[in-house]
């Protein structure tokens, strides 16, 4: 049983709520096992085609468990390892969508950062504030967000611990879309649903050649692109979603 998420299914899409809504979802290492593990667990199961990730009302997550971290030391930290169980998130092959209300900083940032799309109320602030604490992002962020901004204009939210506002996120690509606060998860579930339908496996090689993109060459991207390509034509759903097109319906896709 988990302590710290809530999940269950809506049809085709899977849904993990953070759920320790006293610390506005500050994220502490069991919280990250049991988001991960629920992650894992609708990545293979074969009802779920989307993965939805959400907060409250109040917060998406508002950093990390600080009283957690207090007394690490260097040696601590290294032995725990405790960012390995993040990097699971890339290996997740299902589309993931963050609705973001409230406050979305710190490690909660990396978090919705670690998802595909993001969904944010108009109100929503997102966030490094690590450096006021004498650290840093640890999960990620300074690697996102210089991809996403550039390095000049990394560095300078990140320097300064401010707080981003969901207009200038949607401005930098940060983003995809922003909705009044009691539609977030309404416009996230109306998306995913939207997603659901869409062939799975062309879903899936998408998303490997989209973030082949960021890290390979040109060549390479290219290469697993074809690759990719051409598998698509040994799944059922391509059979029909052309036969759908020739015959002019709507296509069934059942993701084989």
């Amino acid at each position: 049983m988990n302590k710290y998420i809530q999940s269950y299914i809506d049809e085709s899409v899977g849904i993990i709520q953070l759920n320790r809504p006293k610390v506005l979802n500050a994220l502490n290492r069991k919280m990250v096992e049991e988001i991960v593990g629920q992650l894992e667990m609708f990545d293979r199961d074969p009802s779920v085609r989307v993965i939805v990730l959400r907060g409250s009302e109040q917060a998406f997550a508002a950093g990390a468990d600080i009283d957690e971290m207090i007394e690490e030391t260097p040696l601590t930290l290294e032995l725990a390892n405790p960012f390995a169980e993040w990097d699971k998130i890339s290996l997740i092959k299902k589309p993931i969508l963050a609705a973001v209300n409230g406050f979305a900083l710190g490690g909660g940032f990396e978090l919705a950062l670690h998802c595909d799309l993001i969904i944010a109320a108009d109100d929503a602030r997102f966030g490094f504030p690590e450096v006021k604490l004498g650290v840093m992002p640890g999960a990620g962020g300074t690697q996102f967000l210089t991809k996403a901004l550039g390095t000049k204009k990394a560095l300078e939210w990140i320097w300064l611990g401010e707080q981003m506002s969901a207009s200038v996120a949607f401005e930098n690509g940060i983003i995809n879309r922003i909705v009044a606060r009691e539609l977030v998860v309404e416009e996230t579930m109306r998306l995913a649903h939207q997603l659901a339908k869409q062939p799975p496996i062309s879903i899936r090689m998408i998303k490997e050649a989209v973030y082949t993109a960021l890290d390979e060459s040109l060549k390479e991207g290219k290469t697993l692109e074809r690759k990719n390509f051409y598998l698509t034509f040994a799944s059922e759903d391509q059979k029909e979603g052309m036969q759908a097109f020739s015959e002019k319906r709507p296509p069934s896709f059942k993701g084989v």
